[in-house]
């Protein structure tokens, strides 16, 4: 009998699962992406000692100074 190769077919589903992670990756980081940076937008703002200012949408927030 001859034995057949089925490198290419792991190949091929490994590829597969690969392309599944990564849309589902990306699709999570549009879809909380803006909750992200508002996160790290607060974060920076107590490091810098301002003033966090919620937008209008999630991403939308900004830094003010504080009036002393």
């Amino acid at each position: 009998m001859k034995k057949l190769n089925s490198d290419g077919q792991a190949l091929v589903e490994y590829l597969l699962i690969i392309a599944v992670i990564s849309v589902i990756v990306v699709s999570l980081v549009k879809l909380l992406g803006g909750y992200l940076k508002d996160y790290l937008t607060k974060s920076a703002c107590d490091i810098n000692n301002e003033t966090y200012v919620e937008g209008a949408k999630p991403g939308d927030g900004i830094c003010q100074k504080i009036d002393k």
